[in-house]
């Protein structure tokens, strides 16, 4: 683990035991990933895109290209970029790049790395590519549950305004 991702005042997730969670030391091995993603799926899931965008973005620069958690959040960007092209620019062909490179960035990521149904977010990406109303209304699993947004989502992606 790096120390400079580490936060140890990121809660614990709030079902099972997810990739990147180290019960025995009660903490995320990249507490820094975990609140960033928290964020980046509760303001995806209120159809923020951008700020979702922002917050994995942000984050992923702490990571060395080609780690697990590098390509995690590298396709968490692309997933909100794609959704971004769909639903603000009526780009489709825009949504189906973003989203077949989130799949390539996908490959060998656990299924539940930090909380996050990657599964089913897979499935939807792949949907997506053939019909991309797939997206519409679709809400990131995280936790096994759908959380929303709230002031202190809106809050952290404004922080990360440079």
């Amino acid at each position: 683990m790096d120390e400079h991702t580490r936060d140890d005042s990121v809660g614990p997730p709030i079902h099972g035991s997810p990739t990147g969670w180290r019960p025995a030391e009660g903490r995320w091995e990249h507490g820094t990933l975990r609140r960033a993603t928290v964020h980046g799926v509760r303001l995806y899931n209120v159809g923020e895109y951008h700020e979702s965008h922002d917050c994995f973005e942000d984050e992923w620069y702490n990571y060395g290209r080609g780690s697990t958690e590098s390509k995690f959040l590298h396709g968490m960007v692309q997933v909100a970029a794609g959704a971004y092209k769909h639903v603000d620019f009526e780009d489709d062909d825009g949504m189906r790049s973003l989203f077949r490179t989130a799949l390539q960035y996908f490959q060998n990521v656990p299924n539940d790395y930090y909380g996050v149904d990657l599964l089913d977010v897979r499935t939807v990406l792949n949907n997506a590519l053939t019909d991309p109303t797939a997206i519409e209304g679709w809400q990131v699993r995280l936790d096994e549950r759908r959380p929303e947004a709230t002031e202190t989502d809106f809050a952290y992606a404004e922080s990360l305004e440079h």
